[in-house]
């Protein structure tokens, strides 16, 4: 399971870390940062291959400590781009890159980049129908927080991917 300890966790499975941890509430930076990763790392993709590359990114970039890879530069992506197992697509990791900058940002304006997040729930899980038992993969919070995420200066952060992010966080729940 995702925890703030997992800096140094190269050898878990990252598709079961974050199966075990979708939807389950969370108010940890760290978790939030890697699980947006699953997010960015995902689009064309899916959440199985992209979440496989948590320990590979843990191991090659600092264990994922956001205030570290905020301060990535393109000779580390250049390093990652050539580093086996570890998915070689430069924008993406640009971007992972990018929005631990943008974290940052918004952990010195808002205390914390949790406290941001819930601030559009009121501190409550958002309840979801789900139509035909089908998890819905857009919704108008998901859309309103993205543009939110955008200018603020994230990237990868569209209304279907913030969506899901939001979901695996446990800030939108499905019944």
């Amino acid at each position: 399971m995702l925890s703030s300890t997992d800096f140094s966790d190269f050898t878990s499975n990252g598709v079961q870390d974050y199966h075990n941890y979708f939807g389950t509430p969370t108010h940890d930076d760290h978790v939030l940062f890697e699980l947006l990763i699953v997010g960015i790392l995902q689009v064309g993709l899916g959440w199985q291959p992209a979440a496989s590359q948590l320990p590979k990114l843990r191991q090659h970039m600092d264990g994922l400590r956001v205030e570290v890879v905020a301060g990535y530069v393109e000779p580390d992506v250049e390093r990652l781009m050539q580093t086996p197992g570890v998915m070689h697509n430069s924008r993406k990791l640009r971007a992972i890159v990018t929005d631990a900058q943008a974290m940052i940002g918004i952990q010195r304006e808002y205390g914390s980049f949790s406290r941001y997040l819930w601030q559009f729930v009121d501190a409550t899980p958002l309840i979801m129908p789900a139509p035909d038992d089908e998890l819905p993969t857009r919704s108008p919070l998901g859309a309103r927080v993205a543009r939110d995420l955008h200018r603020h200066g994230f990237t990868f952060v569209g209304p279907v991917v913030t969506h899901m992010f939001l979901l695996a966080a446990g800030l939108i729940r499905v019944n």
